[in-house]
Formats: C-alpha cells, sequence, structure tokens
C-alpha cells in the first residue's frame, strides 16, 4: 500500500501524539545518583550497564519503576489505596512519559512452605477445574483437588430476621469439599519434635527449664503463661509430672486463663511449638532460629498422602490413569504433552488457556520443573522467569517491562533463548529496561547506559548512552571490558584429596558416583536444571565441613548494615571505648548511645494515612542516629558515625594504623574489599544491598570460618564483567590458604579459570543427572563433546 500524502505530494507531518517516544529522566538523585539526566526511547530494548553499585538499580527500579507504579496506585480511590502499597516519590526533578511499569526481579518466591510452583502462577487453578469437570469418579468442586483447602461440614439452628421484630430459628447446614491431607495439612510432611531439645526435664518451669530461643523467665506470653496457667506445677521438675500434668503440658486444648490480669490463651507445647516455629519457612528464619528448629525437629515424608499433600479421594479421582498429584509431579514439558492429547469440546477455552500456560514455561527454559516443586525452593533466575511467564502471552502494549539480570541462573546454551523472550516483548510494542552485565545480553540491544565511572560515591552519573558498537569504542570500564576474554589455564593444581559422592539421587540425579577434588578450584557447571544444586547442596557428606555460601537472601531492617552483619561493630565499639574510657554500648544506635529524638534510627517516621510515610531526618542528631554526648569521643580524629560512613576502602586504610589501628576490624574490612565491596559504607541499610552485594557479603562473613570446603553458588551474580577478574583473584587466594572451593558457575570465564570441571547433563530434569565430563578445562574445550565444552571452546576462541 502507498502511503497517505498531502495534496502537494509531501508526506503529512507527524500526529503529535506519536511525538512522546522518549521517557525523560532530568535531576534523578535516588540513592548514589547524581542528578542524573537521560532520554529512554520508548519500544527499544534498553539495556543499563555499569559496575556492581554504580546506580543502575537505583535508575530503573528506584525511579522509573517506582514513579510509574506510584502514579497507577493514585489513580484508585483513597479507599483502596489505604490497603495497597504506600510509595513514596522518588528524588527527581521530572519524570516525563512514562508507561505502566511492570517490574520483574530475582526476589526469591513464597516464604509459605505451602506455595509451589503451580500455585505461585496459575496452573494450578486451572488444573484444579480441569479435574473438578472431566475426573472420575467425579468428587466435587474445583476446591476438592486443592491442597490449601480443609473439608469443612457444620449444622445448627441460625436466626433469621423476617420483617418487623419477627425472627425465625431455621436450621441450617454446611459443607465444602477440600482436597488437604488431614495428617499433614496439606504440607506433604510431618514432623516429629525431639521434646529433649525443648526443655530440661530435670529442672522445673521456674528455674528455667524451656531451652527454646527466645523463651525468657519474664516472658508472660510463653513461660509466664505455662508457671501461671494453673495446669501445671511451676516448681515442680517436669520429670515428676503426673500422667495428666504432661498431658496438658504437651497436648492441652486451647483455653483461655488469665495471667497478671491479662486475659490469654493456654494450649500445650507442642502445637504452640508447631504454630511458632514450624507454620513458617524454614530459610526465612534467623540463624539462630533456624539451628533450633533444624535440631528439634525432624521432617518427613507424610506417610498417609505420601507426600502429595491431597485427600484419598483427589488422589483416586483420575483423568484417564493421571490423578492432579501425577499431573502436578509430572515434569511440566510431560505435562503440557499430556495437556494437549485431551481433547474434551466442553473444557476446550480452558484446555488452551493451560497448554499456553505450560508452553510458557518450556519456552523459557523451566520446562524441567514440576508444578508441587515448593516455591520457595527455586533459585533468584528461576524465580524471575516464573515471574516472566504471566506476562509472555499478555495481551498488553505499550508497557513498560523492567528485568534485573533475567539471565541469572542460565548456561550461555539458554541465554540466546532468554534474548529472543525479550526481543518479543519488545515487537510488541513495549518499552524493555534491563539491568545487565552479559555481554551476550548486552549485544541485543537496540540502546546501552553505562553507569559509573566507579560503585557507591564513586558512582552514579552517565558515562556513556548510544549503541553497542558506541559503546564498545567508548572509554569506559564497561566499553573496556565488554570483549575481554579469559585464557584457558596454562597448568592447574594438583588435587590433595577427594570428597567422595556415592548413589546421589537427589530431585533428578540419577544414582550418580563423583569424586569432587579438593585442594584446588574445582568448577560444577550444567544447563539450567542438570542437577548442579542437588549434587552439591544435597548430596555432600554432612561430616565434610561444608560452608556453604548460597543465593538465600539475607534479612535484616534498616537497621542492620554491613558493620551490624559482618560483627566488624564489636571491635570498632571496643577500640572507641578503650580510647575513651567509656562503655562500648555507647557506641551502639541501637542501645545506649541512641539518639533518644529518633531511637537510633536517624530518621523520623510520619504515617500519611492513605498516602506514603515520609521519613525525615531527625533535627536532634541531623540523622547521625547518637546522641550529641557520643559524638563527642573521637578515635583517630573521627567520631563513631562518621566511621559509619566512611567507605570499607577508606575504612581499611584508616584503621590499619596510627591511633585508630585496630587488627579486629582491619581483618574484616580486608575481607570486604576481597570480595568486590569496597565502596560500600559500613552504615548502609542491609535493605539497600542488591542480591549479589547481599552474596558477596555473606561470603565475606564466611571467609572467617574454620570449614575446608567452600560451596559458592553463582558468586559472579551481579558483577561486573572489571570485577570478575577480582572474583577469580580472591577464589585462587582461598584456594592457595589451604582450602578446596567448588563453585556452581555458568560463567565461562570462571570455567576457564578452573582446575577441574564437572559437567551435568546433558540437559535439564529428566534429561539431565548425569555427569557428561569430568576434567580440565582444556580437555573440555578440546573433547567439545557437552553444550558447555562448545560454548566454552566459542568463548575462548579455540
Amino acid at each position: 500500500m502507498s502511503k497517505a500524502r498531502t495534496a502537494d505530494g509531501q508526506p503529512p507531518e507527524p500526529h503529535v501524539a506519536d511525538s512522546h517516544d522518549v521517557i525523560r529522566v532530568h535531576g534523578a538523585r535516588e540513592n548514589n545518583l547524581k542528578d542524573v539526566s537521560i532520554e529512554i526511547p520508548k519500544r527499544r530494548l534498553t539495556v543499563f550497564t555499569g559496575v556492581s553499585g554504580s546506580g543502575k538499580s537505583s535508575l530503573v527500579f528506584d525511579t522509573i519503576a517506582a514513579e510509574s507504579q506510584r502514579l497507577i496506585n493514585e489513580t484508585y480511590s483513597a479507599f483502596l489505596q489505604g490497603f495497597m502499597p504506600n510509595r513514596a516519590r522518588p528524588e527527581v526533578d521530572v519524570l516525563d512519559g512514562l508507561t505502566t511499569a511492570i517490574a520483574v526481579d530475582q526476589q526469591r518466591m513464597g516464604g509459605d512452605p505451602r506455595s509451589t510452583v503451580g500455585t505461585a502462577t496459575d496452573a494450578n487453578a486451572m488444573l484444579r477445574i480441569l479435574f473438578s469437570r472431566l475426573a472420575e469418579p467425579h468428587i466435587g468442586p474445583p476446591s476438592a483437588y486443592s491442597f490449601n483447602t480443609a473439608s469443612v461440614s457444620a449444622s445448627g439452628g441460625i436466626r433469621v430476621d423476617r420483617g418487623a421484630e419477627k425472627t425465625k430459628t431455621v436450621k441450617a447446614t454446611f459443607s465444602r469439599t477440600g482436597g488437604m491431607c488431614t495428617r499433614c495439612e496439606g504440607r506433604g510432611k510431618v514432623s516429629d519434635i525431639d521434646l529433649t531439645q525443648l526443655y530440661d526435664d530435670s529442672k522445673s518451669i521456674s528455674e528455667g527449664a524451656f531451652t527454646i530461643p527466645g523463651w525468657k523467665s519474664d516472658n508472660v506470653w510463653t513461660v509466664g503463661l505455662y508457671a501461671q496457667s494453673g495446669f501445671l506445677d511451676p516448681d515442680k521438675p517436669i520429670r515428676r509430672f503426673t500422667k495428666k500434668e504432661m498431658q496438658a503440658f504437651l497436648y492441652g486444648e486451647p483455653t483461655k486463663v488469665k495471667v497478671n490480669g491479662v486475659n490469654l490463651t493456654y494450649e500445650g507445647l507442642i502445637p504452640k511449638i508447631q504454630k511458632s516455629f514450624l507454620a513458617k519457612d524454614k530459610e526465612a528464619m534467623q540463624p539462630h532460629i533456624r539451628a533450633f528448629v533444624e535440631r528439634a525437629v525432624t521432617f518427613t515424608t507424610c506417610p498417609e498422602c505420601d507426600g502429595t499433600r491431597l485427600s484419598e479421594a483427589a488422589r483416586n479421582s483420575r483423568i484417564g490413569e493421571i490423578s492432579i498429584a501425577d499431573a502436578c509431579a509430572m515434569e511440566i514439558r510431560d505435562l503440557a504433552e499430556w495437556v494437549r492429547r485431551l481433547t474434551e469440546p466442553s473444557v476446550a477455552p480452558l484446555l488452551t488457556a493451560l497448554q499456553g500456560t505450560l508452553d510458557s514455561f518450556v519456552e523459557i527454559g523451566l520446562g524441567y520443573l514440576a508444578l508441587d516443586r515448593p516455591a520457595g525452593t527455586l533459585s533468584g533466575g528461576e524465580a524471575q522467569r516464573v515471574k516472566m511467564i504471566r506476562h509472555l502471552g499478555s495481551s498488553l502494549t505499550d508497557v513498560t517491562y523492567v528485568f534485573d539480570e533475567p539471565t541469572v541462573g542460565l548456561h550461555p546454551h539458554d541465554i540466546q533463548r532468554m534474548n529472543d523472550l525479550l526481543l518479543r516483548l519488545r515487537d510488541k510494542g513495549n518499552t524493555v529496561l534491563v539491568v545487565e552485565h552479559k555481554p551476550e545480553a548486552i549485544q541485543v540491544a537496540d540502546h546501552v547506559v553505562d553507569l559509573g565511572p566507579g560503585a557507591g560515591t564513586a558512582g552514579g552519573t552517565v558515562c556513556f548512552e548510544g549503541t553497542v558498537e558506541g559503546l564498545r569504542s567508548a572509554d569506559t570500564v564497561t566499553g573496556r571490558h565488554l570483549d575481554d576474554r579469559a585464557r584457558i589455564k596454562e597448568s592447574v593444581r594438583k588435587p590433595t584429596g577427594a570428597l567422595e559422592i556415592r548413589g546421589a539421587s537427589a530431585n533428578n540425579l540419577q544414582d550418580v558416583d563423583v569424586d569432587v577434588p579438593l585442594g584446588v578450584l574445582t568448577v560444577v557447571t550444567g544447563v539450567a536444571g542438570s542437577g548442579k544444586s542437588s549434587l552439591l547442596h544435597g548430596s555432600l557428606p554432612a561430616d565434610a565441613g561444608v560452608i556453604a555460601v548460597d543465593q538465600s537472601p539475607i534479612k535484616g531492617s534498616r537497621r542492620s548494615n554491613p558493620a551490624t552483619y559482618t560483627g566488624l561493630l564489636d571491635p570498632i565499639r571496643k577500640a572507641f571505648a578503650k580510647a575513651n574510657g567509656v562503655k562500648p554500648a555507647l557506641f551502639s544506635a541501637n542501645s545506649e548511645g541512641a539518639c533518644p529524638t529518633c531511637n537510633g534510627a536517624g530518621v523520623i517516621y510520619v504515617d500519611l494515612g492513605m498516602m506514603a510515610g515520609v521519613d525525615t531526618p531527625c533535627e536532634d542528631c541531623e540523622g547521625k542516629r547518637f546522641q550529641p554526648s557520643v559524638l563527642e569521643y573521637r578515635l583517630g580524629g573521627r567520631d563513631i558515625s562518621e566511621v559509619l560512613a566512611m567507605p570499607v576502602s577508606e575504612a581499611e586504610e584508616f584503621f590499619s594504623a596510627g591511633e585508630a589501628r585496630t587488627p579486629a576490624a582491619h581483618r574484616i574490612l580486608e575481607r570486604l574489599a576481597d570480595v568486590g565491596l569496597g565502596y560500600l559504607t559500613l552504615g548502609q541499610p542491609l535493605t539497600t544491598l542488591s542480591g549479589g552485594e547481599r552474596q558477596r557479603l555473606k561470603l565475606a562473613t564466611h571467609m572467617a570460618d574454620k570449614g575446608g570446603v567452600y560451596v559458592l553458588d553463582e558468586p559472579t551474580t551481579g558483577l561486573h564483567l572489571a570485577d570478575v577478574e577480582q572474583l577469580l583473584g580472591l577464589l585462587d587466594r582461598l584456594v592457595d590458604s589451604g582450602k578446596s572451593v567448588i563453585v556452581i558457575e555458568h560463567h565461562q570465564a570462571v570455567m576457564a579459570h578452573a582446575d577441574w570441571i564437572i559437567d551435568l547433563g546433558p540437559g535439564a530434569g529428566h534429561d539431565g543427572g548425569r555427569i557428561v565430563f569430568e576434567g580440565t578445562p582444556a580437555d573440555l574445550v578440546e573433547a567439545r563433546s557437552t553444550l558447555t565444552g562448545q560454548h566454552l571452546a566459542a568463548y575462548v576462541g579455540a
């Protein structure tokens, strides 16, 4: 078709509505951004690069996405806004041309043990409807196939008002059919509690018999409740309780009692422990609580439902030979094939929708998962890709999609597939913003924004804007390292021993026997889902002295910071106390030294109801968090607030010599600098750290542990190309100091630097779980017998 032209043959003027083709950001100052002004093209794929801590997430997530989502929330009524997350306006002068933003981050999914891959997506809901329509014998509505719904029945009289002052009592019954297994309450596991870990039966309750974390004698809600309930003698040793007292102590039914004038509910110790500790996700617990649960509780597969979580009726209701438990246990790619073979016309639209969802899993590289996989066991990269599924088939266009390193956890073989998905989202007319470090992902960008030049206070500015080719020739850290390629080691270390794994069959492992060499740098690799984590986290001998640094999140409030998390603050407080002849507690913002106005938070929070709360710097301490009298004490010419405001690199120098010389603090700071966190300030809230920064912070704390075997799970997550070399140097130093380092990794630079490679595969799920190669990187490149070998050979140019 010929394009329309005006009467004089000229093309028409563009419509004014078509002129809004950029997102304009002016004067962005969120976190470390330094008055950033930038124009981002719409309906294009823009990749944001820069060293870790340069301000990428601050610009993309904390400024652009946050403001878009805040503006959308403001379109709802004030009543609804009261139930929604409150968002403050980012620190920015102008944000223009925004569209609806959908942020897909790496936050791990599902703290609740009931959450699975199926419940976290729409797949389980659609399967339940499908079985309620087609399964034989018919057992009820979709809730009859839900392991989160219990069967309930009740009957009795209810009062019904009929007209003026007329009432009538009507007998009514209510019933609901649920699919929950009554034995395990839909969790798939039952717990057995070791009573010796809960109390010392040689003592009485008043003598402090309880050994449960947090159960102190002055706590009216726990120890006080049992001591003053009236059901037990608090002065009698527990081992001398009568049978009746022991029943009330361990299994007593919930009963209202009055303790010190307060109405409380008394119940037996075991149900109280189950509600307090076992109903929560173990990985989300504080370390000392998790250690207690691991000591006191053993989890075994529920013998009644065999771990399926479902009632007997739900397990016996089938479509053909398949029950809903069987369907959820299948790998999703196999389930997709089974659904494709169903041809019942009465549920055709449902089958089409379910088929589309399952195919999206396969397309995004997660076909090896099963719908009954607990959501909390997914890695950060897997969780992010699961969140992507609901957007792949969306009919929405002109949306801004924001991704945080979507290639995390992906083998080089799978990165092209992810690139294709991002381009597909763009081609539907969406704006795609990606924070990324991998060269393979950067190369498909239409537009590149490079932030830096350094990290923390040394970053926060735009160093480059333009095409990928322009970035290559730009004199920026990213531009200089974009084409970096590691070389295969010329000589490798000799192992000093071996860690034997025999008959490993966790998850998809197929009776694997392997000797993991000790005293060297070993890299375990393979496509996503091939069994790497199952081999190392699920199969290593318990007595091997292994220190595992995985990607589970660090829990911490706004008051937590690198100094408190690593234990660095203890030697610093003691050094200040010794230099000034006062108590160490004065130098803690969570203790005696805290500013009384803001309680050591440094800010005053003002709740504005339906609008976002505002925090303003405390006027009394000016955000320093300490009392003025504490700030008069100095060490090496600095007060405690000035020390906490130092970057790690500056503090390392400060505590190395002179009056401030503190060897214990200097050792911790050296480890923080070694893992590439030299730009973090000591007092920076943990809530502001990225996932990669948190993992490296964990690594720094574990480097002081006495174990001889380190297992690291993708330590290059969140690392810029320029920082990978520093990480390799750190791994070398660990090995040279006598440690054994085993790394689960996809980054080719780490593979090339290894002394030994164990490659799992050849595919994912039931196509994986086998050792397809063991040997040196040079042998792997020469053989090129696996996908990893082919990609590594291409990477090193062999």
